[in-house]
């Protein structure tokens, strides 16, 4: 290159891109009914975000594999180890705790409540809360029958892990899957995205970390 071609390139201005990248919204869903909504809930968030996704072995009773939109990865319990084999391979629960900006479980089942609150993790899911770095947000949707939602147990395990700093988005009265009437139906995905982008975009405008 000639000594004039050089110099007429230090003084091009270089080309930066500073558009804020989208945000890492890690999805999971846990074995409710309500995880047949999950695919919708993987589309309202996709185009707005970069969009990963966790499903519970019993939620892919309900999950349609083929609804969820063509660029996002669903991680299940059998993809945890699959690509391990030696000390220092990648940990996937760990990966994805890395990778996300905020979590949210939709639908979070009465069994999925019980084992965050105390502690458990025996999936791939309960791995990562486990694992989570609670400077991030995680939001939960609960999903169940009405008795379930009012039994005791609940009111404890929603205290627990109000604790941690795990917002709660909730259930809403209507008529349940098995036909009963009352609360406990996870509150539409739309709602969902609209709560989780309005803090997102309400904390990165008063001045607060964010990672887009």
């Amino acid at each position: 290159m000639a000594y004039s071609e050089v110099v007429r390139a230090e003084r091009e201005p270089i080309q930066v891109n500073t558009a804020p990248r989208k945000p890492h919204i890690l999805l999971a869903a846990s074995g409710s009914v309500a995880a047949i909504k999950f695919g919708n809930l993987c589309h309202s968030f996709s185009e707005w975000a970069e969009v990963r996704a966790v499903a519970t072995r019993a939620s892919l009773h309900f999950i349609d594999r083929a609804a969820l939109p063509k660029d996002v990865i669903l991680y299940t319990d059998e993809d945890e180890w699959s690509t391990w084999s030696k000390i220092g391979d990648s940990v996937l629960h760990i990966e994805l705790r890395r990778w996300a900006d905020i979590m949210v479980i939709a639908p979070l089942s009465a069994n999925t409540l019980g084992k965050i609150a105390g502690g458990l993790c025996d999936n791939l899911l309960t791995c990562i809360v486990r694992a989570w770095d609670y400077t991030k947000p995680l939001f939960v949707a609960p999903a169940m029958n009405t008795f379930m939602w009012n039994n005791p147990f609940t009111e404890r395990h929603l205290m627990l892990i109000d604790e941690l700093g795990i917002t709660l988005i909730p259930p809403v009265p209507k008529r349940l899957a098995c036909g009963d009437y009352g609360n406990g139906a996870m509150a539409e995905p739309s709602l969902i995205f609209s709560t989780v982008r309005l803090f997102l975009e309400s904390r990165s405008q008063s001045g607060g970390s964010s990672k887009q």
